[in-house]
């Protein structure tokens, strides 16, 4: 679980999950090593799942950005390998592994930047940086670029750059590695000042679904993955029609495993909308939201059992999981661990 250490977080702590009900139990946490690893990603080792080896990867979200590299040669206690490595951008939020290089989406900048994974799991010095450029109608936050979340397609051929400022998703071509020199990419429109956060593939890998932070809605995309088309389809929304909040910012999403299933975490609101999706996937519609258990919900992170659903709740400090009733979709509150400032959980 990451966390945001200027706001109390206790950097990244790592926890047992109860396989009879998800609960969660702390083991161990990195404290100031990392400064705010606020999202995290996992290469597992030769060994396979869950067993020693692996390293974990984090951004350092701070104004000079970086990222860390962690072994696990110990999965309960995350060993820090070395001081932040520069990614060449501001405010990394979010990061991938993608053709032997750790990927991070820059905020504060509106780039990414590519670090090169060397074969002891450490990070090259030399960051390759992709600036966007851009904006969008509402000035307060969209003054300029602002990506926000880099998603690798099923392929693995593309990268996707979720870019809130610009309105956009920026498909980079990996076909030519991801070294040094301007990647191939394009430009994908999303509807103006709707603020573009998050993106995830159906599992079926022909579509995706990206959250809006800007205004409450998940924009359904068809995805070409021979031509790295990305189609605009439709939009539903977050919140109900009768919702009062002035304002809310949708933040995580997660997907089923099956494709009937889609959960977005609202920030204002403080909720888990349930969306069911289409036979086909290329339509959703809002089912309801329950209490995110908390305040703020940052992230939400599904089990790859299909049973639990992780909200990380950064201003109240937990994370809150869900048992998940399978015919409707709708997450159930079964526990809470304290974590303060959460910002996201992987499983490991």
């Amino acid at each position: 679980m990451g966390s945001f250490t200027s706001a109390g977080g206790r950097g990244i702590t790592t926890a047992a999950i109860d396989w009879s009900d998800g609960a969660l139990t702390e083991l161990h946490h990195t404290e100031s090593a990392v400064p705010d690893p606020s999202y995290l990603v996992l290469a597992e080792g030769p060994r396979g799942t869950g067993a020693p080896g692996g390293h974990l990867y984090a951004v350092s979200e701070r104004d000079t950005g970086g990222a860390a590299a962690l072994s696990l040669d110990d999965r309960d206690r995350p060993a820090l390998l070395g001081e932040p490595t520069p990614v060449g951008g501001g405010g990394p939020t979010h990061l991938t592994l993608a053709r032997g290089h750790l990927v991070t989406a820059n905020y504060g900048s509106g780039s990414i930047s590519a670090l090169p994974v060397r074969a002891d799991g450490t990070l090259g010095s030399r960051a390759s940086v992709h600036v966007h450029t851009g904006s969008g109608p509402e000035t307060a936050r969209q003054e300029g670029p602002h990506a926000h979340a880099v998603v690798p397609d099923p392929s693995g051929r593309w990268l996707l750059a979720v870019d809130l400022g610009t309105d956009s998703v920026w498909v980079y071509d990996l076909s030519g590695g991801c070294d040094d020199g301007e990647l191939p990419r394009s430009e994908v429109k999303l509807r103006p000042g709707t603020g573009p956060r998050h993106l995830a593939f159906h599992p079926g890998g022909g579509l995706a679904y990206v959250v809006n932070e800007l205004e409450s809605s998940v924009t359904v995309c068809r995805w070409d993955q021979e031509t790295g088309n990305l189609e605009r389809l439709t939009e539903a929304p977050t919140l109900p029609g009768n919702a009062t909040q002035e304002r809310n910012y949708p933040s995580g999403l997660a997907v089923s495993a099956d494709g009937r299933f889609l959960w977005a975490a609202n920030r204002g609101h403080d909720s888990i909308a349930v969306l069911a999706l289409s036979a086909a996937g290329d339509s959703m519609e809002l089912t309801g939201t329950v209490p995110c258990g908390g305040h703020w919900p940052r992230d939400l992170a599904l089990h790859p059992s299909g049973r639990w659903l992780y909200a990380a709740n950064e201003r109240s400090g937990d994370v809150t999981w869900f048992d998940i009733d399978q015919a409707s979709g709708t997450p159930h509150r079964a526990g809470c661990l304290g974590a303060p400032a959460a910002s996201c959980v992987i499983f490991g």
